[in-house]
């Protein structure tokens, strides 16, 4: 009998050590799932900035990849605007520069909507295939522990913003 209640203690914490060394594992794992970390990447912006992903650690994010061409990402800019305007949230924006005809289209865009956040110009593609994006716009969500908490293809509206925004308090 204290033989079997031996083993049991053993099994089960066993079990639970390893059942958690699991989960600390999941929790650290750098990817484009929700859950995961956000993969950290520099870019140079429109202004001639450098951004890391990394030095907005702390703070939340809201990564957006769009392009000047996209009807949908005409139609969410405004509420970005509004977004980073009106909420605590740094708003990256990335422009997918290599699917451009020129980057003239790029200012274009950013003026004709008065875009006072980061835009971000990935040249190469290299950003855009590290986030596996492949329809635009494409949204992540990032907290303050650089943890993705959503993940959205397609446009987003203002009030699709603040309520996923107010879930990463």
């Amino acid at each position: 009998m204290i033989k079997k209640l031996i083993l049991m203690v053993i099994v089960s914490t066993f079990i639970l050590w390893f059942g958690f060394a699991d989960l600390s594992k999941a929790d650290n794992t750098v990817g484009t799932e929700i859950g995961n970390i956000a993969p950290d990447f520099e870019i140079q912006t429109i202004s001639g900035e450098t951004i890391k992903l990394k030095d907005l650690s702390g703070k939340r994010v809201m990564l957006n990849f769009w392009a000047s061409w996209c009807p949908p990402c005409r139609v969410e800019m405004p509420d970005m605007q509004k977004l980073h305007e009106n909420e605590d949230i740094i708003v990256l924006a990335v422009n997918l520069t290599d699917s451009e005809m020129s980057q003239k289209d790029v200012t274009s865009f950013v003026n004709e909507f008065g875009l006072t956040f980061p835009i971000g110009l990935d040249k190469s593609g290299q950003i855009s295939k590290l986030y596996k994006i492949n329809p635009i716009p494409t949204t992540f969500m990032i907290d303050s522990d650089g943890k993705i908490r959503f993940k959205l293809f397609g446009a987003m509206s203002y009030k699709m913003m603040t309520e996923e925004l107010e879930k990463m308090d």
